[in-house]
């Protein structure tokens, strides 16, 4: 069961869920065994908007730390995120194809992205921020945020 860190920034409150590792721009990994769980973190998903719409490479694909492996049209923006570890496409989140905005309703949960078999996890690792060290960056960006406005 997962435990959050949670803080709230003017009138929005960001959780990020301990058992991951995160990539800089806020895609999350949940690695079990030598498989790995992707999905945007939830200062991701409120900051680009209500997902309206989620294409995630195919099962079978290869990825290689950095590679595209998912685009996400939101209302404000397009993005193109980039694969925080090294593997091969298993598995990719069937119920996103008619519901995205699960993605904004559970991002830790029912709104995950793919599954990876992973082919590097000791290297790409080290590439990664603990759930500690992206929270502390979160707050950051998401207080920088706040002031623009």
């Amino acid at each position: 069961m997962s435990s959050f860190l949670e803080t709230t920034i003017d009138k929005f409150t960001f959780r990020v869920d301990s058992t991951c590792f995160f990539n800089g721009e806020g895609v999350w990994v949940r690695v079990e065994g030598n498989r790995a769980r992707l999905g945007l973190s939830d200062f991701l998903q409120q900051r680009s908007g209500d997902i309206a719409f989620v294409e995630v490479k195919p099962e079978g694909t290869v990825l290689v730390f950095g590679d595209e492996f998912s685009t996400i049209e939101t209302i404000k923006v397009d993005i193109s995120l980039s694969s925080p570890v090294t593997g091969k496409v298993v598995k990719v989140n069937p119920s996103l194809e008619s519901t995205p905005e699960l993605i904004n309703q559970e991002p830790f949960g029912e709104g995950w992205l793919c599954d990876l078999e992973l082919s590097a996890w000791d290297a790409d690792k080290l590439k990664l921020l603990d759930a500690a060290a992206y929270f502390e960056k979160m707050k950051v960006e998401a207080a920088a945020e706040v002031n623009r406005k």
